[in-house]
């Protein structure tokens, strides 16, 4: 996550290069829209007679130095507060007068503020909602008040509708004048009893740093500023936050409230996005009145500064997901110039006391329909938008697939890292401390540099591509709120922003005109007191998609869309059917309803009950708590290799267990060896008769407990018939050489004992990331090749792998210089396994690594040689096996990438780059990550301060952040050093088959998405629905990474269920049953005593998971 500054949201000056050069970056944004007229046109105010704007100006009383939501902005409410069939729309100004302007048609509006009698008695304006709160068919307006001037109460304002034009304001008479420091009121029917009751959220003014990192506040309810839930009495709202489980701190800091049914039990939730340290809360509805708080169950992790949120179905599978927006920059300059983030040891800190884990970017929750959520921004393409406030998830073009839209923009960059390095000069503090320093003259001439909005059209694999210039949003401006309404009833969502210091913009959607989709309008005419029957879902199955979207018109930022739901068809011109499920557990189904029209439907109509859910059997079942006994936690020990290497960009200290099956006791059971991190003796799980395991102790595991075993294998190594055993030793923790890197022989007595041998076998000390077994020479001995991971300290140097002979009777001979020259430069290795590739009996060796194509050695001529590397296959890989998927008879080969989810993607032409040398010329190798951004110039992973830690060489040649940042390369090392560097590439990101010809050649085909979330350490290769075919099974995730990476725990274990032709289905966990939640680094498959098979996973820092076939 990003550091927090000296002050609130602190403050920054941006000198004119730096402003230059981000003007110049929107300007050619700019320069990309299309000649003719873009989807959404920005109209102007001579044409829409809307020429609010809100106007904000720092005084001595009020400025970002002493209330930290001063540049905040403004919010925006749509709706038809006339009922003449036209939504009109509404502002809210900070510090001025908010706006209602009357929708006349073909985009004219009236101001009729002063008509309307909407004048507020309070002098700082945030969030606003429309909603009929009395029940009498007409909208009212619920205005939000904040701030921090002396002698106003904050009071939220209830404008009641007077059916003629003009309101009247009644907040306290209705229970709803909330005095805290409010961002945004949000209405819905919580506790199902017909009528709206209201959420309000608020933000404390206090200072940031007031706190500290507490979360035992969070339990403390401030009665003022912390949030609250009113329970609708009758037309009077009670508070009931306390008894209905909703926290009310002052540490919440909420920016961003939505509502909708999540796991699709008919009971709306609540998600509440919280700025700062506080993370966010994810109610659940207990369908008795109270909320279970569940994000840090439900979400591997979340925004650090969330602001604006909203709830949409993205990938069209009939359960909401979740958009929150943070504040990482979009381009390199701004991100190096205004971003310094937290460094491991105080993310960790953070973690340990309870405020889960946070980065500094945005984050996409797909709902996984098991309660649990995969975040996938960085898949998506969406995390990095500038600092942004309101977003929207709708279908912009009405193809049938929610887009997502962003506000963005800081009045002045507060986190310019110059401007802080100056501020925090000896001298300026002295002033300060003197009283002598102008805070507001410095505030004045800070520079503001304004950024267009972002608006990604949904690209329907969970992919979203970055459209704003096409689409007509390449405007600079600093925007907040945001609301989306069919202004002109033509059948398209046009958009109103609110702007900070600037007009508001008004957007028209030209998609029905240009794009001729067809779409459904519906109002629903919900039942007294609800009368827009909120809450409501609306589904239609058209064209084999199903569509959701769910009556909530309080989204984004401070804002509240029309209450009209719109289906966007694409070009499917007929309508199946479309399903209703009302607030009140009734149904109504339409046949074959018309399109391209409105649509009303009533809820009294609704005659039908929802029926109960069919619940599908799992494939599989976990039985760890009853047939894994003494299944005890794997410790993983404390070290983190960043304090040793500060430009390593990942730990390789967590890389274990490693697992090994086979029947150790000759009994006829398979068992398994599982490994253990340094401190921990590694474990043997004996099978017995009914199916359980067993945690057999073994004398010399608890000996050799200070080794920590990251890979295993069983094979006869002696000849006498039973399974022997080798452990190889990793974690980068040890140096190079050192006995605790021993790879170690123990030799089976033929009962499932096991004694340490030493003699006849070598003393090889690697890193070690895998070890496999293959009779390379074909003499009827099996042979090993010890994988290295890395040489421990010089991260990218690549390690020397080792290959032992049987000798026989015990004997192993390394072999690797004479034999095998190669392998002591073989790379970053992380798996290997032995094939017959060619279909000729003889074996093969598949090399997979970190920063190295995936590489083929062969026996030939007494030397085992590199016979290929697969074309363009350098990646990150994690772990290799081999199967015959395609059926043709031949082995292919399926392999564990990095995944897709992360800010460093790879392909061939924009490969990522590893630099590595000893750079300072100081004894020490340095490693410098390089990626591609999307202007397609190659720059440095690290900030300034991280790289010039390890390069304090750096520190002359850039003086300013301005100066390192927005620099290729090219512009930061000089040409010898670029030169003299070994460089590693890394061409693919993505997990994948790899189809074997027949004839030496292999095609590279992508498994589908949903194996891209996460990384994969462990590849199971069986069929796991009895019909015949291999499936896959894959696990991963890894946490060790840097803030700025962010946290890979997207995956809950994924299913690939073979369709044939080696194309795969995704099976959800709920549906396979194979769910495992956190690190796994290895999955087996394990015959059981009853004929069927069982599927292990070996956890990091965790329990080990058996699953069972049901």
């Amino acid at each position: 996550m990003m550091q927090k500054p000296m002050f609130d949201r602190s403050f920054a000056v941006v000198i004119c290069t730096g402003v230059c050069l981000c003007m110049l970056a929107s300007c050619s944004r700019s320069e990309q829209a299309s000649a003719k007229t873009s989807l959404f046109e920005l109209l102007p105010a001579s044409q829409t007679g809307i020429s609010f704007a809100n106007m904000v100006t720092d005084t001595k009383e009020m400025n970002i130095l002493n209330y930290h939501n001063f540049y905040n902005g403004g919010g925006v409410a749509v709706g038809d507060i006339n009922n003449d069939g036209k939504p009109d729309v509404f502002f809210t100004s900070n510090q001025g007068a908010n706006t209602l302007y009357l929708n006349k048609g073909n985009f004219s509006f009236e101001d009729i503020t002063a008509k309307a009698k909407l004048t507020s008695q309070h002098k700082w304006h945030t969030g606003v909602s429309m909603v009929d709160i009395n029940a009498d068919g007409w909208l009212d307006i619920y205005v939000c008040n904040a701030g921090i001037l002396p002698g106003d109460d904050r009071a939220n304002e209830l404008y009641i509708n007077q059916k003629n034009g003009t309101f009247t304001e009644e907040a306290n008479v209705y229970g709803l004048d909330d005095k805290g420091a409010s961002t945004q009121a949000i209405f819905f029917d919580y506790d199902h009893d017909g009528d709206l009751d209201c959420f309000v959220l608020n933000n404390s003014p206090k200072s940031i740093d007031n706190f500290g990192y507490k979360s035992d506040i969070r339990y403390i309810r401030d009665p003022v500023d912390g949030d609250h839930l009113y329970r609708n009495d009758k037309g009077k709202f009670t508070d009931v936050s306390e008894q209905a489980g909703i926290y009310g701190s002052e540490i919440a800091f909420g920016l961003g409230v939505t509502v909708g049914d999540l796991n699709n039990d008919g009971w709306e939730d609540l998600y509440v996005a919280n700025d700062f340290f506080e993370h966010d809360y994810l109610y659940l509805n207990q369908r008795n009145g109270t909320f279970k708080e569940e994000s840090t169950k439900a979400m591997g992790h979340m925004s650090n500064g969330a602001m604006g949120t909203d709830m949409a179905d993205i990938n069209n599978d009939g359960y909401l997901d979740l958009f929150t927006a943070e504040m990482l920059p979009e381009n390199d300059f701004r991100l190096k110039t205004t971003i310094k983030f937290d460094g491991y040891d105080v993310q960790n800190a953070r973690n340990k006391l309870d405020l889960h884990h946070q980065f500094t970017a945005n984050t996409l929750q797909l709902n996984n329909q098991d309660g649990t959520f995969s975040e996938i921004a960085q898949l998506a393409g969406v995390d990095a938008t500038g600092w942004s406030w309101g977003t929207l998830s709708f279908d912009f073009d009405n193809d049938g697939w929610k887009d997502i839209f962003v506000c963005n923009g800081i009045r002045r960059d507060l986190t310019n890292q110059d401007f802080l390095a100056y501020f925090n000069s000896q001298e300026n503090l002295n002033r300060i401390r003197q009283g002598g320093f102008d805070f507001l003259d410095l505030l004045n001439r800070m520079p503001s540099v304004p950024i267009p909005n972002f608006a990604f059209l949904n690209q329907q694999n969970l992919q979203f591509k970055d459209a704003s210039a096409q689409l007509g949003f390449s405007k600079p401006t600093f925007s907040s709120g945001a609301a989306y309404a069919d202004l002109d009833g033509d059948g398209d969502l046009d958009l109103v922003i609110n702007n900070h210091n600037d007009e508001a913009s008004v957007y028209r959607n030209h998609s029905t005109d240009q794009q001729k989709n067809h779409y459904l309008k519906i109002q629903l005419n919900g039942t007294a007191p609800n009368t827009l029957g909120y809450g409501a879902r609306v589904t239609v199955f058209a064209g084999g998609q199903e569509q959701v979207l769910e009556q909530q018109p309080t989204r984004g930022f401070q804002s509240s869309v029309e209450p009209v739901l719109l289906f966007g068809l694409g070009k499917t011109a007929k309508i199946d059917s479309l399903l209703v499920s009302w607030p009140n557990r009734k149904i109504q189904v339409i046949r074959d309803p018309a399109i391209d029209t409105l649509l009303v439907l009533d809820q009294q109509k609704a005659l039908l009950s929802t029926p109960s859910p069919k619940i599908v059997p799992a494939l599989y079942e976990n039985i760890s708590a009853t047939n894994l006994l003494g299944n005890t936690l794997h410790k993983e020990n404390d070290f983190v290799d960043f304090d040793v290497e500060r430009l390593i960009p990942k730990l390789l200290s967590t890389e274990g267990p490693g697992i090994a099956v086979a029947d150790v006791n000759g009994d006829g059971l398979e068992d398994f060896f599982i490994g253990s991190a340094a401190g921990d003796a590694d474990k043997l799980f004996i099978q017995r008769k009914d199916g359980k395991f067993e945690n057999r102790a073994q004398k010399i595991f608890t000996a050799d407990s200070y080794y920590e075993t990251t890979a295993a294998v069983f094979f006869d190594a002696d000849g006498d018939g039973d399974p022997d055993l080798v452990a190889a030793s990793g974690g980068n923790e040890a140096k190079l050489g050192s006995p605790y890197l021993y790879t170690r022989l123990y030799l089976n007595n033929g009962k499932g004992e096991f004694s340490s041998s030493a003699k006849g076998w070598p003393a090889v000390s690697v890193n070690a990331s895998c070890v496999s077994v293959g009779d390379f020479d074909a003499d009827g001995k099996p042979d090993l090749f010890i994988g290295a991971r890395s040489i421990p300290g010089s991260y990218g140097v690549s390690p020397a792998s080792v290959l032992l002979h049987n000798e026989g009777s015990g004997i192993f001979a390394d072999v690797t210089a004479t034999v095998a020259p190669e392998l002591q430069k073989a790379g970053m290795v992380t798996d290997a396994v032995w094939a017959d590739l060619s279909g000729k009996g003889k074996k093969e060796l598949i090399l997979a690594g970190e920063w190295m194509p995936i590489t083929i050695y062969a026996y030939e001529n007494k030397q085992l040689k590199k016979k290929t590397t697969i074309p363009h296959s350098s990646g990150w890989w994690n772990c290799i096996t081999v199967s015959d998927i395609d059926g043709n008879g031949t082995q292919d080969l399926v392999a564990g990438n990095m995944g897709m989810n992360s800010n460093i993607k790879a392909d061939p032409e924009h490969p990522a780059k590893l630099l590595v040398d000893d750079f300072d010329k100081n004894g020490q190798t340095e490693c410098i990550p390089v990626y591609y951004k999307p202007d397609g110039k190659a720059y440095p992973y690290y900030l300034k301060d991280e790289l010039e830690s390890q390069l304090p060489v750096l520190k002359k040649k850039f003086l300013r952040y301005e100066a390192y940042a927005g620099k290729p390369i090219e512009e930061i090392l000089s040409k010898e050093q670029l030169t003299h560097a070994t460089l590693l590439t890394a061409e693919q990101s993505q997990s994948a088959i790899f189809l074997n010809t027949g004839s030496g050649i292999f095609t590279m085909q992508s498994l589908p998405v949903m194996a891209q979330l996460s990384p994969v350490f462990g590849i199971t290769v069986t069929d796991l629905d009895g019909d015949g075919k291999k499936d896959l099974f894959l696990a991963g995730n890894f946490y060790g990474l840097k803030p700025q990476t962010g946290r890979f725990d997207a995956s809950y274990g994924t299913t690939l269920l073979n369709n044939g032709q080696h194309q795969f289905t995704y099976l959800k966990p709920k549906q396979s049953g194979l769910f495992i939640n956190g690190e796994a680094r290895a999955t087996a498959v394990v015959n059981a005593a009853n004929g069927g098979s069982y599927v292990l996973v070996g956890m990091n820092n965790d329990k080990l998971y058996l699953f069972r076939k049901k």
